[in-house]
């Protein structure tokens, strides 16, 4: 008898075994990663028909001693939890056979783009190899959009997530991909902020553009000049009590940005949308009288006095203190519907404020009426309206953003029953904001183009619910044609990717707006 349990007992042991080994063994099931609702849409996708088994407790391995390279590790452990429930581990990898999820910077070929990366998924292994930690992080966007909504296992125990198997090989189009966000219209608090920063980097976009002055509102503490957030902080369209950000405030979005491999490009409007600075200090005015705060919408009715001295010492001042506080290259200095302004002296300030943004060791970007000055080939135009403007500015070898306010401005309604937005620029479907040519743009040409920033005018934009019902869906589109070969851009294709990223808008709890030229899964 003792012997017979014995037996039984080692026979019981090897069942117990042979079963974990199963489990733990990758299933043999089919699955294409070529058909997977990527967006932006890699530049190789390459399927190996297989799945990734992804569980709890899988490792997330990172070289290197850089709290950057902890902090991209972490990152990615804590974006898989948010998406699964399931618990990960970020690790200092020791062994180049590790398996799990590794993470590693090393040259790609010869593709020397620095945001390239490639995604390697087997079986048994995840790789993401970036040509530096900005391509990893590219990568890693990748990846997430690759785990499936749900887990393909329904008890909360043994939940795991099968990922498609192959090869990526990604880089974008574009250097400058970004969107804007005026923040002075309607004031926006930093976790607002900080929210729509993680939706640029979801979609691998790379800057952040804050309009942060106008009419209606200067939101930048400036310690030499106290009074323009004391006073002129104190509204925004409609009346409201607006708001400031203070410099350690604004250094920290800036940081939490750069974390995230977007750089942040501060706008100072000038020498019009002033009336906040004028309200503030009169002495900027020509007549040297404050006019009240402004709460409405029209534009084109204030300007800097343009050939006084105290001008110019405000404009050094501000500029100075932005560009301390501001880690990226760039300053936008606006430039734009400078009615109020005489063309000659709209003409003096220009060249005055693109120098003191130089001065500054920054390179300076302003809409595209400011191609009209003597600017120098580091100065960017961004294109919005005027197309000789813009073409004005290439043969002076300035380089380009494309911002055409028929498609790419967000604030724009998406049909004439949309609740939110305006229409002076047109209405904006989610097929019209994908379906046109940068390129073709103005006749600009690639080499002429800098890169593509979508705009989100605030007029009737008061709450993060608003700001993502009127970028989502059209920021995807956005990333697209800023990041994906102009040859794989394909409406009937881009809107089947489209409609299937409806389950992470829902999971994310986003507020999209369902569009019914995309059918939604």
């Amino acid at each position: 008898m003792k012997n017979f349990k014995t037996i039984f007992g080692g026979i019981l042991t090897l069942i117990l075994f042979f079963t974990t080994v199963s489990c733990n063994k990758t299933p043999d099931i089919k699955s294409d990663l070529s058909n997977e609702s990527l967006i932006p849409y890699p530049v190789y996708v390459n399927a190996t028909n297989s799945v990734y088994d992804l569980r709890s407790n899988t490792y997330i391995y990172y070289t290197g001693n850089s709290k950057q390279a902890e902090f991209i590790a972490k990152y990615l452990r804590d974006r898989l939890h948010e998406l699964t429930g399931l618990q990960f581990v970020a690790k200092k990898r020791k062994n180049i056979n590790d398996k799990g999820i590794n993470l590693f910077v090393n040259k790609i070929d010869t593709i020397t783009n620095r945001e390239a990366y490639r995604l390697t998924i087997e079986d048994d292994n995840i790789r993401i190899r970036g040509n530096s930690k900005e391509g990893i992080f590219r990568g890693i966007q990748t990846l997430l959009q690759l785990i499936p909504s749900n887990s393909i296992d329904s008890s909360v125990a043994h939940k795991k997530y099968y990922v498609a198997t192959g090869r990526i090989i990604d880089y974008p189009r574009y250097a400058y991909r970004g969107a804007m966000l005026d923040v002075a219209r309607h004031f926006f608090d930093i976790d607002d902020i900080k929210q729509f920063i993680d939706y640029l980097s979801w979609y691998k976009m790379n800057r952040f553009h804050i309009h942060l002055t106008d009419d209606q509102g200067w939101r930048i503490e400036i310690k030499s000049w106290p009074n323009l957030t004391a006073h002129g902080s104190k509204t925004q369209v409609g009346g409201g009590k607006g708001g400031f950000y203070t410099q350690e405030q604004f250094k920290d979005i800036v940081e939490y940005a750069q974390k995230r491999y977007i750089t942040v490009v501060p706008e100072i409007d000038m020498p019009g949308h002033t009336n906040a600075a004028l309200s503030s200090y009169p002495e900027l005015n020509c007549n040297k009288k404050a006019p009240e705060l402004y709460s409405g919408v029209k534009v084109g009715f204030s300007t800097l006095c343009a050939h006084d001295s105290i001008t110019y010492k405000f404009i050094n001042d501000v500029v100075g203190e932005i560009a301390d506080i501001t880690s990226g290259k760039y300053i936008h200095i606006g430039g734009d519907e400078s009615h109020a302004t005489e063309h000659n002296d709209y003409l003096y300030f220009i060249n005055k404020a693109v120098s003191i943004v130089n001065k500054h060791d920054k390179l300076c970007i302003g809409w595209d009426e400011i191609a009209q000055t003597d600017i120098n080939p580091n100065t960017i135009v961004q294109y919005w309206s005027n197309a000789k403007n813009t073409k004005l500015a290439v043969t002076k070898g300035a380089k380009v953003i494309l911002s055409p306010a028929s498609v790419t401005y967000m604030d724009m309604k998406y049909t004439d029953t949309t609740k939110l937005g305006l229409t002076w620029a047109g209405l904006t479907e989610v097929d019209k904001a994908y379906n046109w040519k940068p390129d073709t743009v103005a006749n600009l040409g690639d080499k002429n183009i800098y890169g593509i920033e979508a705009a989100l005018w605030t007029e009737t934009i008061e709450t993060l619910d608003d700001i993502e019902y009127m970028i989502f869906p059209r920021i995807l589109g956005y990333s697209e044609l800023a990041w994906s070969p102009a040859k794989v851009l394909n409406w009937n294709n881009y809107k089947l990717r489209l409609a299937k990223q409806s389950k992470r808008f829902q999971s994310e709890k986003i507020n999209f707006y369902k569009s019914p030229v995309v059918d939604w899964e």
